[in-house]
Formats: structure tokens, sequence, C-alpha cells
């Protein structure tokens, strides 16, 4: 079965896990995708639970995943850090 627009780009196995974990791309998922994947600097504003976090994290797990299929495989080292907002993480 071929894999959708906007997942194609994706390694086949992040794309199907994606797909049988959710039902489709949110908004902010796929008009972010294009400029993370191209290794622009980009900012996905959108309210709380449009998939911000795991729209910059599948493009992480991509590149980890196509970096380890690799001859030699993921280097011991740091490849992905992130920061959470801390006002998302703060209690009122």
């Amino acid at each position: 079965m071929p894999i959708p627009m906007p997942l194609a780009p994706f390694h086949p196995a992040v794309a199907r896990w994606f797909e049988r974990t959710f039902t489709q791309p949110t908004e902010a998922q796929r008009l972010a995708w294009p400029a993370i994947r191209a290794g622009r600097n980009t900012l996905v504003a959108a309210p709380t639970g449009s998939g911000k976090t795991l729209t910059a994290f599948l493009a992480a797990i991509d590149d980890l995943v196509r970096r380890g299929l690799d001859a030699g495989g993921l280097p011991d080292e740091t490849a992905v850090v992130y920061v959470s907002p801390l006002k998302a993480t703060s209690r009122r």
C-alpha cells in the first residue's frame, strides 16, 4: 500500500508507524514537515494538542532511523536535544 503525502518523504517504517498510531497528520505537521526536513529553522505556533512536539520529533526520529540503517550505524553521540517550553510545564 503506497504511503500518502505528506508522509511519503519519511522512511517507510516511520511513515507506517505514524499511520498505525494516528488518524492523519495535523495541519501543523503537514505545514511544518517540509521546512523541518529541509533543515530550515522552523517556528510552529499552534494550539495545545495540535501535535507540535511530534511535528519536530518525527523528523528527528526519521533522521535517526535513516542514519542507524547506514553502514556503521549511529555514532555514540547526542543527536537530538529537546527543551520543553517552560510555560507549558509550569503550574498556575
